[in-house]
């Protein structure tokens, strides 16, 4: 009798984060945020000076999915339609026909991000629709525009909080 080798298979984990981007005026200073859902829950937020909205929704995608040093299962939930149909549609084609796009080194770093963890899917929430979650992705990342326009915090700096509710 011939005995069959199993191939064991890592279960990824799966994780669940909100993200959001923030600029006023757009363009001009801006700020990201993002929160992982968890056992704490993790919020991180930052900013950039002289940026876009667009820019600062893809850069808390980014931010979060960096967050993660080994592969995983996430979904990210985003208010952007523009990063939500450009991370599940339109970067693996821009990408593959060499298009130069706006903000494309940011999607390069998303596409890069994106194989690292095999499985990530971006979902569309209604913002300023009482989601919890949403609306404290959004709340950071003012917070981060807010704090690099004041220069509390310096340009591309981020702070990340670990809460226990």
């Amino acid at each position: 009798m011939e005995l069959k080798k199993e191939k064991k298979v890592k279960k990824l984990k799966f994780e669940k984060v909100y993200t959001d981007g923030a600029c006023e005026p757009n363009p001009g200073n801006g700020g990201w945020g993002f929160v992982i859902i968890g056992s704490p829950d993790i919020e991180s937020y930052g900013g950039e000076l002289d940026t876009t909205s667009n820019r600062m929704e893809l850069l808390a995608i980014i931010k979060a999915l960096e967050y993660f040093n080994s592969p995983e299962y996430i979904k990210v939930f985003s208010d952007s339609r523009y990063a939500v149909n450009g991370f599940n549609d339109w970067m693996h084609t821009w990408r593959a026909k060499g298009r130069q796009k706006k903000n494309m080194d940011l999607w390069d770093r998303l596409f890069d991000l994106k194989e690292f963890h095999k499985r990530v899917e971006a979902i569309w929430v209604k913002g300023h629709n009482d989601d919890k979650y949403n609306d404290l992705a959004d709340e950071l990342s003012i917070i981060g525009m807010e704090e690099t326009i004041s220069g509390d915090m310096d340009a591309e700096f981020e702070k990340r909080l670990i809460l226990d509710e």
